[in-house]
């Protein structure tokens, strides 16, 4: 199998239990992710050789991060040591009509402080096929913006395919920001995932007539943005995630993937919601796992990456703990949910 690489910010998770409100809390439940850890995990899970770049201090709470990471099978030996603190966010899980809600206290993260000198990324992309990083890693810090620069130019030395997931984040960072830096990193990527909020605030790039901010998918928006950002960028592939918003609770799911000569629309699913944090990362993930596998054009591709997401919205974290037979087995047609005995 492959060495595919990620890099980014895994933090601490401190959810409210159950559904209760941050108000009513009297404890916390704690697990650890982040969006490049989150698609880590989901690759090791697919028995790829992943692979997660980072910062984190020499005490108990990072050390409880780098262990959680090893327990599903990623390979944590470039996580470089030092700084003074893991990120933290806070969930509180909405249901029905009321929304989740995230509270960030990430300040001066160590990855956010880590700097070129902190990784050997030569060493790090030797034999690499994959790298993957997200929008909210340069937005984290102007050391961590020109740290991501680093790693890419690396990764382009060595000959390695890179995909992003835009993930614009507006409590790290504006949108004039955002496309000064990520314009900029774009030269460097093959894959490009991001919805249409991402393709204007990071990128500057909107639908024509079309409105896609509306209830109803409207596909023509979509191809228009995708077709101004390949013809951009020069993307192999720019793909997208749909999110049909009903309720906090149920959601319908699919995807969209453009190559420069054919729209592809994947299957749609209609999810009910038990932990909808790291459903675009298992998305990313999922769409690495099917475009690195030999057998699977990218239309197929697409659907393994919409069926692992569409699981990932059933599992309490951040992580995607699914096998491949259980997507193969969901794309095939299988969605019951009924007992394996």
């Amino acid at each position: 199998m492959a060495k595919v690489v990620t890099m980014g910010e895994i933090m601490l998770r401190l959810s409210t239990p159950g559904y209760e409100r941050f108000i009513q809390a009297k404890s916390f439940d704690v697990v650890y992710g982040g969006g490049e850890a989150n698609v880590a995990v989901s690759l090791a899970n697919y028995g790829h050789d992943a692979y997660f770049v980072s910062k984190l201090p020499e005490n108990p709470i990072g050390q409880s991060a780098v262990n959680h990471l090893r327990r599903f099978g990623v390979n944590t030996d470039y996580i470089a040591k030092g700084g003074e603190r893991v990120g933290i966010y806070y969930l509180e899980t909405g249901a029905s009509m009321r929304p989740s809600k995230v509270v960030y206290d990430r300040a001066n993260s160590a990855i956010a402080e880590a700097t070129a000198k902190d990784f050997d990324f030569d060493a790090i992309f030797k034999d690499a096929e994959w790298f993957h990083f997200s929008g909210i890693t340069p937005a984290l810090s102007e050391e961590a913006a020109v740290l991501t620069e680093e790693a890419l130019k690396a990764a382009k030395r060595n000959n390695v395919t890179v995909s992003v997931d835009l993930n614009y984040r507006k409590k790290l960072w504006t949108p004039e920001r955002a496309k000064e830096v990520m314009s900029n990193l774009m030269q460097y990527v093959d894959v490009c995932i991001g919805n249409e909020e991402d393709a204007e605030k990071v990128l500057g790039f909107k639908p024509g007539e079309t409105d896609v901010t509306t209830g109803e998918l409207e596909l023509e928006g979509y191809k228009d943005i995708f077709k101004q950002m390949k013809d951009q960028f020069g993307f192999k592939y720019v793909v997208t995630t749909l999110r049909e918003s009903y309720s906090a609770s149920d959601n319908g799911w699919s995807a969209l993937i453009y190559d420069g000569n054919e729209f592809y629309h994947s299957k749609k699913y209609n999810v009910r919601i038990v932990d909808r944090v790291g459903g675009g990362d298992s998305f990313a993930g999922g769409l690495i796992y099917g475009l690195l596998s030999p057998e699977k054009d990218f239309k197929q591709a697409l659907e393994f990456a919409v069926g692992a997401s569409a699981l990932k919205h059933t599992i309490c974290g951040d992580f995607n703990l699914v096998s491949v037979d259980e997507v193969e087995t969901l794309i095939q047609g299988d969605a019951s949910g009924r007992v394996q005995r």
